[in-house]
C-alpha cells in the first residue's frame, strides 16, 4: 500500500500583503465569521490564529475581573476579544478586553458592525502565537488614537507595559497587581493567575 504524503494547507500572509477597503473587510467578516481578522489604518488585512486554551482561560479571567468590577461601579461598558471597532485612524481592531465610559457609549451606534470609537481602557494579553513587536505597535496605535490607559500583559516575560495617553510607556517586571488609576478608579488586578 502506497502512502500519500499530505501537506498542511497554509495561508501565508508573511509573504504577501492584502489591502482591502472597509466595505470589503466588513463583507469578508460577514462571509467568514469563524476567522479572526483585523484591518490596519492603511487597509492591510491582519489574520490572527486562535490562542491556546491557557491563554483563552487567562483572557476570560481578565475580562471577568473587569466585568465584575464594572457591575459594582458601572462607569462604562466592557467588551471582550470578539468585538471589533474602528479607531479614528481607520484601523479596525479587536482588543482582548476593552472598556468605554458611559458618556461615550451613549453616542455610539452598536448596530454598526465596527463603530468608530476611542476606548478608554484596553488590555492586550500576549499569547504564544503573538509577536511582542506587533502587540507593542498595536498598543502605540491605541494610545495615538486617544486610548487613556492600556496594559500589554506578557506572561512569557512576566512583564507588563503600561501605555498612558500623552506619556511614555512604563515597563513593570513581575508586578503582583496593577492599578486602574483614574481610568478605572478603585480597580486593582491581581496578576498571580496570569504568571
Amino acid at each position: 500500500m502506497q502512502s500519500i504524503e499530505t501537506r498542511p494547507l497554509l495561508v501565508d500572509t508573511n509573504r504577501i500583503t492584502l489591502r482591502i477597503t472597509h466595505e470589503e473587510f466588513e463583507q469578508l467578516c460577514l462571509d467568514n465569521p469563524d476567522l479572526r481578522l483585523e484591518l490596519t489604518a492603511t487597509g492591510e488585512l491582519v489574520t490572527m490564529s486562535p490562542v491556546g486554551l491557557g491563554s483563552s482561560e487567562k483572557n476570560g479571567n481578565l475580562t471577568a475581573d473587569i466585568i465584575i468590577w464594572n457591575r459594582k461601579t458601572a462607569p462604562g461598558r466592557v467588551f471582550d476579544c470578539s468585538g471589533g471597532f474602528t479607531l479614528p485612524s481607520g484601523a479596525v481592531r479587536s482588543a482582548d478586553v476593552m472598556l468605554i465610559e458611559n458618556s461615550k457609549a451613549e453616542n455610539i451606534s452598536f448596530d454598526i458592525t465596527f463603530p468608530t470609537l476611542i476606548p478608554d481602557f484596553i488590555i492586550e494579553l500576549r499569547s504564544k502565537s503573538d509577536t511582542l513587536k506587533t502587540l507593542q505597535e498595536k498598543m502605540e496605535e491605541y494610545r495615538t488614537n486617544g486610548v487613556r490607559l492600556g496594559w500589554l500583559i506578557d506572561p512569557q516575560k512576566k512583564q507588563v507595559e503600561i501605555y498612558r495617553l500623552g506619556q511614555e510607556k512604563e515597563v513593570l517586571e513581575s508586578p503582583t497587581t496593577l492599578s486602574g488609576e483614574d481610568v478605572l478608579p478603585g480597580f486593582g488586578l491581581e496578576l498571580s493567575a496570569i504568571w
